[in-house]
This record gives structure tokens, C-alpha cells and sequence, in this order.
């Protein structure tokens, strides 16, 4: 949609863990698109080989009692085979990510071995004992008395005052499991046991438990912190990927790999390469950053106001991509023209400023559709604001009932979901070797792309299309969207 310009004048979770924590109810925002996966599936039925959801994904919702509750079970399990304290069995676990076949196994092969891996007992080979005279501590070389020298296994001895300034400095310092050994390369963590008393007072106590807590999900394979702002739920998952999980308590959506936000098709450490290069590079990308563009038929100025990047100008009434600015007529057989980075074959044989030139050429190109996308969908939260209100007019008018037109609702929702799979296609290309498989990807994205403009067009337009047409774009679109995942997403 466009107007005629010249006619017009969003970690840390240490403070979080309360066990006493209640849940609260939060007003949910009708205008928010945020839950764009819940509640469309009635409307978009796929059949046989289209059923199946690449992005399905079993996941549960703990509080903080019930995660500390797994995790004491997989300690007090282990301590009674291991037969060492329940300390040491919490410094086994986190050293092995909780992968308790795989201790047992490594248990009976080499018992010793194991908890020299754990950093709980000394390297024999390695071990060299401090050469200090008796009853001295060989920190603040002070003589003390013996009942005041403490060590661990490796048998460094140091007095109590002084570990109870290294142990109250570390957490303060919000250090959890990492407390270790004085001794200068000597790798032993501490137990919690051993901690404990050499905290002065109550608030490092608890501060030390809420950083053990941190460090034991943290380190444990199947469970993540969630993200949210002071949420201290936990999330568990049977398989640990790069899956969309959300929180049954504030609602954050984030991938369980990297607690960052959800990025397919593009993995983990990809996005990680694009976020830091946008940040890298914002400045050089500002100038295309405008909402502004010029009609290419009659070159009046045209501002996007709508998701759908199908244009028409106000005033000679030319329909063309907001993109690449071509004719929308042809526009249709086009996509994967307007969609795919054309690369200079000869560009290796080219002076390096000019290879700069064409790396940012390059950069440019995939950075202006993933902004795009992005307003796109800002934009978009906004048409499905105005739905969620024309829906409430006409059921306070007694123009049907809310089940009659929740299928607009519905339709601005799945256009949001395609949306963002598609906003995120681009860093997935953007480094992407060229080649067949490259091809392939690039053809299915435009396939995608063109579908969800079609859609787009039809949302920000539904009083002119009937609910079996906008039901019908909505399932191709759907469609195209869970091919081009199931065939490029990390499996």
C-alpha cells in the first residue's frame, strides 16, 4: 500500500531464582502478533506429506522447584552409585553436561580417570604438593593454627580467612561452580559443601545459590534458562536443536540452542555472524534505512505504510515491487530475479577495492530485504490491529459472531509467521556457497516470497476476497514455507 507523500503532510537471569516466585496474569495486548503459531491451524489443513511441521518440537515448562527437583534427582542417583558425596556429584554432572550414561560408563572404564576429568581429585601425574612449612598458609604467609588450614583434595592448604575472602570475592563476582582451588595452576573446583560455611552471610548464601542454580541449568544438555526479563522458568526438552520454544510465563519465543531469538532456517552460529556484521556495519547501511522511494513511472514520492511489498502509486496508479521497483504485471514469473544476488563471476580477477565495492554491493542487497521484511512485519502487526477491531465492530453490530471472522484474525497471523521465515531466509543465503544446492534455496524463497505478497495483498484488502480464497492462499503459503524448512532447516 502506498500514499502520496507530496499530498500528505527489543541476560541475565541471576537475580531470578525465587522458589517462592508466583505467577502472574498479564494483560495480552489484541493488537500484539507475537503468538502469530497459536491458533491458525484450523484454518490452514495440510495433507499427507504438507502435515508434517518441520518446526514440531516437544518441549516443557518448569519452575523453579520443579527444575531443582530433576536436578537433585539426577545428583542423588549418581552420588549413591559413584558413592562420593552429593557435592562432588553436582560437579561430575555439570563437567559431563548432565549425560548420565555416559559418566557411568566412563565410571566403570576409569573410576579415577573420571574424577580427575571432573576436577574434583588431582592429576597424580601432574600433582605437585606445596613445599610450605607446616601450619602455613601460602596465601597471606601467616603461621596458623592446623584446625584453621582447609584443602581440598589436592591437599593445597590455606587458612580460613583466606578462603573466606576468595570464596565472598568470586560470588560476589557472580561465580557459581567456578570457585577453585587457590593454588596457583592447580584446576579443582570447590564443592558447595566446602563453600557454604565460608560465606559471612546470609546474602552470599543466597546469592551463591541462585549462581549454583544458574550453573547447573546452564551446563545441564537438556534444559535452558529463559530469557525473559526476571522469568525464572526453565525449559526442558528429550533432544537438544535450534527449535522455537516459548515461555508458558512471559511468553518469550527464543531458539533452545542459543536462548537468542528464534532464526530459522539460518543456525545458530550464522546469525550470530549476521547480527554482529549488521551491528558492524549499521552506519554504512543507514542511507538505505528510509521508508521513501520514488514511483518509477511518474518518480512522485511514495512512503510504504503497508507489509505487502506489492505497490501502487497513488496518483498514475502504477503497480510495482517496492524491492527492485519493477513492473508488477511481470512481476509474478520474476521473484526469483528480484529475491537472488546476482555475483560477478570475474570479480576474483579484480583490483581489492573493487572486491570491496562488490562485497558490499553484496551486503547491501541482502541487508535492504531483511530490514524490509523487518518493517514489513511491524507494519503488518498494525493491519492485524485494525482487523482485531473491524472484527469487534462487527460483532457488536451483530454482524455474525467472533468464530465467523476469526479466519481474518487467523490469516494476518500465519502472514506474520511467513514473514519472519522468510526475513530470516536471507542471512541463510547471504552466506551460502554458491552452487546447485544455493540455486535450489534461492528458487524456493522466491516461491515464498511471492506467495506471502500474495497473501499480503489479500489481508490488507480482505472485505474483497471471500473466505475460501484467503483460506486457500493461506495453505499455499503455509506450504511453501514448511518445504523450504524441512528441506534447509539444521535437522
Amino acid at each position: 500500500m502506498s500514499v502520496d507523500m507530496n499530498s500528505q503532510g527489543s541476560d541475565s537471569n541471576e537475580e531470578d531464582y525465587d522458589p517462592n516466585c508466583e505467577e502472574e496474569e498479564e494483560d495480552e495486548d489484541p493488537g500484539d502478533i507475537e503468538d502469530y503459531y497459536v491458533g491458525v491451524s484450523s484454518d490452514v489443513e495440510q495433507q499427507g506429506a504438507d502435515a508434517f511441521d518441520p518446526e514440531e518440537y516437544q518441549f516443557t515448562c518448569l519452575t523453579y522447584k520443579e527444575s531443582e527437583g530433576a536436578l537433585n534427582e539426577h545428583m542423588t542417583n549418581l552420588a549413591s552409585v559413584l558413592k562420593v558425596s552429593h557435592s562432588v556429584a553436582k560437579l561430575i554432572l555439570v563437567n559431563f553436561h548432565w549425560q548420565v550414561a555416559e559418566i557411568l560408563d566412563r565410571y566403570k572404564s576409569n573410576s579415577a580417570q573420571l574424577l580427575v576429568e571432573a576436577r574434583v581429585q588431582p592429576n597424580p601425574s601432574k600433582h605437585v604438593p606445596t613445599a610450605h612449612p607446616p601450619h602455613h598458609c601460602a596465601v597471606c604467609m601467616q603461621f596458623v593454627r592446623k584446625e584453621n588450614l582447609l584443602a581440598l583434595a589436592c591437599q593445597h592448604q590455606f587458612c580460613r580467612s583466606c578462603w573466606e575472602q576468595h570464596c565472598s570475592v568470586l560470588v560476589k563476582d557472580g561465580v557459581g561452580v567456578g570457585v577453585s582451588c587457590m593454588a596457583q595452576d592447580c584446576p579443582l573446583r570447590t564443592p558447595e559443601d566446602f563453600v557454604f560455611p565460608l560465606l559471612p552471610n546470609e546474602e552470599l548464601r543466597d546469592k551463591y545459590r541462585r549462581y549454583l542454580f544458574r550453573d547447573y541449568v546452564e551446563s545441564h544438555y537438556q534444559l535452558q534458562l529463559c530469557p525473559g526479563a526476571d522469568c525464572p522458568m526453565v525449559i526442558q526438552v528429550q533432544e537438544p536443536r535450534a527449535r522455537r520454544v516459548q515461555c508458558n510465563r512471559c511468553n518469550e519465543v527464543f531458539c533452545f540452542k542459543c536462548r537468542q531469538m528464534y532464526h530459522a532456517p539460518t543456525d545458530c552460529a550464522t546469525i550470530r555472524k549476521w547480527l554482529t556484521k549488521c551491528a558492524d556495519d549499521s552506519e554504512t547501511a543507514n542511507y538505505i534505512s528510509a521508508h521513501t522511494k520514488d514511483c518509477p513511472k511518474c518518480n512522485i514520492c511514495i512512503e510504504k505504510n503497508g507489509g505487502c511489498n506489492h505497490m501502487q502509486c497513488s496518483k498514475c496508479k502504477h503497480d510495482f515491487c517496492w524491492m527492485c521497483l519493477g513492473d508488477w504485471k511481470t512481476h509474478g514469473s520474476e521473484y526469483y530475479e528480484c529475491s537472488r544476488y546476482k555475483e560477478n563471476p570475474d570479480i576474483v580477477n579484480q583490483s581489492q577495492q573493487a572486491q570491496a565495492r562488490e562485497a558490499l554491493k553484496k551486503y547491501l542487497f541482502y541487508f535492504e530485504r531483511w530490514e524490509n521484511h523487518n518493517k514489513s512485519l511491524q507494519l503488518e502487526a498494525q493491519t492485524y490491529q485494525r482487523i482485531h477491531e473491524k472484527i469487534q465492530e462487527r460483532v457488536m453490530n451483530n454482524l455474525g459472531t467472533w468464530i465467523d471472522w476469526q479466519y481474518l484474525q487467523n490469516a494476518a497471523k500465519l502472514l506474520a509467521k511467513c514473514r519472519y521465515t522468510l526475513q530470516y531466509t536471507y542471512p541463510y543465503a547471504y552466506y551460502m556457497e554458491s552452487g546447485p544446492r544455493k540455486k535450489l534455496f534461492e528458487y524456493q524463497q522466491a516461491q515464498l516470497e511471492a506467495e506471502i505478497e500474495n497473501l499480503s495483498w489479500k489481508v490488507e484488502r480482505a472485505d474483497s476476497y471471500d473466505r475460501g480464497d484467503l483460506e486457500n492462499q493461506m495453505h499455499i503459503a503455509e506450504q511453501r514455507r514448511r518445504t523450504l524448512l524441512k528441506d534447509f532447516h539444521d535437522t
